[in-house]
């Protein structure tokens, strides 16, 4: 007696699965849209109203300070609630790949970064530095799968050995990053 195995379902050898693809659809992405657009809407809560009247109290470099990371702060989140509807309205099948390659262009993220190095950061409003701390932890995580989301989208070109398309896509990836960053 024997037994056969049908093989057909089976994936083919060398086949990539799209980070990016699964992601997207997925429940994780649901959590961090909401988690973004939640963000959002507390800051602008906050700064339409007890931050409103925190900076009002403030004299100074400290005033100045809140003006410029309020600022800072409402430009990184239509920033990433950009890349958030972007990609939601990928997953929704509103737009192609295509569009959300040129869409994606026009956002600009920041580097993974913190405000240590702000001078009298600690004296502002403590709704504004949690705000600010927020914002820069979901960026972090937006950043990092922007960047899983980009080399999973990415056609290595043909190589003859395995060693030849790695090079070629941490040379696509590199070659990513420096036009973002104004480079060639």
């Amino acid at each position: 007696m024997s037994t056969s195995v049908d093989n057909s379902e089976a994936p083919a050898a060398g086949v990539t699965v799209s980070f990016g693809e699964h992601f997207a659809a997925s429940d994780q992405f649901d959590a961090i849209f909401r988690e973004g657009m939640s963000l959002v809407e507390r800051a602008a809560i906050y700064l339409d109203g007890p931050g409103r009247k925190e900076a009002r109290a403030l004299r100074g470099p400290v005033s100045m300070l809140y003006a410029t990371e309020s600022m800072r702060l409402t430009t990184r989140l239509l920033e990433l609630a950009s890349w958030l509807m972007i990609r939601r309205a990928h997953k929704e099948g509103e737009i192609s790949a295509d569009e959300v390659r040129k869409k994606r262009e026009r956002v600009r993220l920041t580097a993974p970064g913190r405000l240590s190095h702000v001078k009298g950061f600690a004296e502002l409003p403590e709704g504004l530095r949690t705000l600010i701390e927020a914002s820069f932890a979901l960026n972090d995580r937006i950043v990092r799968l922007d960047r899983a989301m980009e080399v999973g989208t990415a056609e290595p070109a043909a190589a003859a050995s395995p060693v030849e398309a790695q090079v070629a896509q941490l040379e696509e990836a590199f070659s990513l990053r420096r036009r973002r960053a104004g480079g060639v």
